[in-house]
C-alpha cells in the first residue's frame, strides 16, 4: 500500500510538469526528434558540472589557467568533468538551434503560439552568451584572443561601440575585471535567467495546448487522433532520450578532451586568430562588409525579422505541416541549393576579385552600402521567384527566404571555421 501511495505522488509530481494525456500522434520522434527536451537535459548537466568546477576554479588571470590545470591532472575525473561542461555546452548550442529550426518548419510559432517563439529566441540568446561568457574562464591563448577577436568588432559600431567594448571588458583589454564579470554572467546571472525563463517556455506550451499535432498537409487541422496517458507513454520516452543524451555526451568526453592551449600572453596573438565557432558567420562577414554593415545594420535587420517571422507568415492553418506543404518543401530545398552556390561563388569573387578593386567610391559605399543594397535587391527577387516560378504561397515564399538566409549564415561558418588559414587567407580544409 505504502509502495502504491510513492507512486502516486511520484506521478502527481510529474504530472505539474507534464499533462495527463498527450495527443498520441504527438509521441512520434520525427515531430520534435527531442530536441526541447534534450537542450533541457544538457542545461542541467551544465549546472551540475558547473557547480562542482566552481570548487577548483580560481575566477582571476593569475589562478585561472592554473587552477585548470590543475583540475586536469590532479583533481580525480576532473579531465571528464571538465570535458562533459564543455561539450555539454556545445551541444546546447547546436540542439537549440535545430530545435529552433524545427519550430519553424512544423508551423509551431503561429498564434497562440508567437510570444512563445520570441520566448524560445531569448532561450537561445542565453545559450550563446552562456557560452561565450564560459569562453574566456580557461584564459589560454585560444580563449583570450578569440574573446579579444569578439569584443574588438564593437569598435566598428558608430558613436556607443568603443563605450560598450570598455563597459564589457572592464578597460581597454581583457584583464582581471573581465574574467570577473564574464565568471559572475557565466555562473550566477545567465543561470538564474534560464531557470526562471524555462519554466515559463513549458508553461506557454502547454496553455497553448500542447505541441503541434503532425499531419499530412492533406489532412485537415482537426485531425487530432486519440489521447493517451502521459505516464507512461511520454515520461518513459523522455526519460530513455535523456538517459541516451547522457551516455553519449559521457562517451565524447571520456575520447575527446575539451581544448587547452598555452596560458594567455597578451602580447602574442594566435595566427589566425578567429572568435569562437558560433560567431564565425558573423567573422566572415566582417570580411566581406564594411564594419557598420556587417555588425550593425545586417544584425540588426536579422534579429527584427526572426522576432517578426510568426507576424510576417500569412494565416494559413499549417501548424503540424513539415514546411507548410509539399510545394513549401520543393522551395525550401531550391533555397538551400541556390543559397549555398551563391554564398560560395560570393566569397570567392569578393576573396579574388572584388577585393583588389582599390578605385571607385569610399569604402562604405563600396563595400558597405552598394553590397546591401544589392542583397536586398536579390531578396526581394529572390522572392518573387519562389511566387511566380513556383507558384509559392506569401508563407512559402518567406520560408524560402528564411531558408536562404539560414543557409547562407551557416556556410559562412564553415568557411571562416574550416576554410581560413593563416592571415585569415582561404585554404583547404585538413
Amino acid at each position: 500500500m505504502e509502495q502504491k501511495d510513492q507512486r502516486k505522488y511520484f506521478r502527481n509530481l510529474l504530472l505539474h510538469f507534464r499533462p495527463s494525456t498527450v495527443p498520441e500522434r504527438t509521441l512520434r520522434l520525427s515531430l520534435t526528434w527531442g530536441l526541447g527536451g534534450m537542450a533541457v537535459v544538457l542545461v542541467f548537466l551544465l549546472f551540475g558540472t558547473g557547480l562542482l568546477l566552481k570548487f577548483v576554479y580560481e575566477p582571476f588571470p593569475a589562478g585561472a589557467y592554473d587552477s585548470i590545470r590543475y583540475l586536469e591532472s590532479q583533481v580525480p575525473f576532473g579531465q571528464l568533468l571538465r570535458n562533459l561542461h564543455r561539450w555539454s555546452g556545445n551541444g546546447l548550442l547546436l540542439l537549440t538551434f535545430l530545435h529552433f529550426l524545427r519550430v519553424y518548419y512544423t508551423g509551431a510559432f503561429d498564434s497562440p503560439r508567437r510570444f512563445n517563439w520570441v520566448i524560445g529566441m531569448g532561450l537561445f540568446a542565453a545559450a550563446v552568451f552562456s557560452n561565450f561568457t564560459g569562453y574566456l574562464l580557461p584564459w589560454d591563448q585560444i580563449a583570450y584572443w578569440a574573446i579579444t577577436i569578439s569584443t574588438s568588432m564593437l569598435d566598428y559600431i558608430p558613436v556607443v561601440g568603443t563605450g560598450i567594448r570598455k563597459l564589457v571588458l572592464g578597460g581597454t583589454e581583457p584583464g582581471p575585471a573581465t574574467i570577473l564579470t564574464f565568471y559572475a554572467i557565466h555562473t550566477a546571472i545567465l543561470p538564474a535567467l534560464l531557470l526562471f525563463i524555462l519554466p515559463f517556455h513549458f508553461w506557454r506550451i502547454r496553455k497553448a495546448g500542447g505541441l503541434v499535432v503532425p499531419r499530412s498537409p492533406e489532412e485537415s487541422p482537426d485531425a487530432q487522433g486519440p489521447d493517451v496517458d502521459a505516464m507512461p507513454h511520454l515520461i518513459v520516452r523522455e526519460v530513455t532520450t535523456a538517459l541516451v543524451l547522457i551516455a553519449a555526451v559521457l562517451l565524447i568526453s571520456m575520447f575527446y578532451n575539451a581544448p587547452l592551449a598555452e596560458q594567455a600572453n597578451p602580447g602574442l596573438s594566435p595566427n589566425p586568430t578567429k572568435a569562437p565557432w558560433y560567431f564565425m558567420g558573423v567573422q566572415e562577414m566582417l570580411m566581406h562588409f564594411h564594419p557598420v554593415f556587417s555588425l550593425l545594420v545586417l544584425p540588426a535587420l536579422l534579429l527584427l525579422g526572426l522576432v517578426s517571422l510568426p507576424w510576417l507568415h500569412d494565416p494559413a492553418e499549417t501548424a503540424g505541416v513539415w514546411f507548410r506543404s509539399r510545394n513549401g518543401r520543393r522551395t525550401a530545398l531550391f533555397a538551400v541549393l541556390v543559397a549555398v552556390a551563391a554564398t560560395v561563388a560570393g566569397v570567392l569573387l569578393d576573396e579574388f576579385w572584388f577585393a583588389t578593386v582599390r578605385t571607385g567610391p569610399s569604402e562604405v559605399i563600396r563595400n558597405g552600402l552598394l553590397p546591401f543594397v544589392i542583397l536586398i535587391g536579390l531578396g526581394g527577387g529572390f522572392y518573387a521567384v519562389m511566387k511566380k516560378a513556383f507558384k509559392a504561397s506569401h508563407g512559402e515564399a518567406i520560408q524560402a527566404l528564411f531558408t536562404a538566409l539560414v543557409t547562407a549564415f551557416v556556410v559562412l561558418t564553415v568557411i571562416g571555421t574550416w576554410f581560413r588559414g593563416t592571415g585569415m587567407q582561404l585554404m583547404w580544409a585538413g
